[in-house]
């Protein structure tokens, strides 16, 4: 998938290593890293994995729009379909095999 960012700041700090391990520490940068290299690896967001260490999901409530992959527990990459309009299915979901675009809104625990 095509990834870009919310932000330069953000784009900047995942972009530079030293920044990346300095902003969230070795472990965090390194899972960091690897959650941006499935992401990217995938065709659409329909193969990338919704089980194991990366575990993809869809948010509900006010971030229902949204997805997040596992970081060190509790952070999470959170992003967002980057397509207008956003693919749909008929009952108003998501179609996550047309996702082939997404934007990074942030690194959080929203918990």
């Amino acid at each position: 998938m095509q990834i870009r960012f919310a932000n330069a700041k953000l784009q900047k700090t995942v972009s530079v290593e030293k920044t990346l391990t300095k902003a969230f520490g070795p472990q965090m940068a390194k899972r960091i890293k690897a959650g941006l290299a499935v992401l990217q690896a995938a065709d659409d967001l329909a193969r990338v994995p919704t089980t194991g260490s990366i575990r993809c999901h869809q948010l509900s409530n006010n971030r229902d729009e949204q997805f997040a992959i596992d970081l060190v527990h509790p952070k999470r990459l959170v992003f967002e379909a980057d397509h207008d309009p956003i693919p749909r299915r008929e009952d108003g979901g998501i179609e996550k095999d047309k996702v082939s675009r997404i934007v990074v809104i942030e690194i959080i625990d929203y918990h």
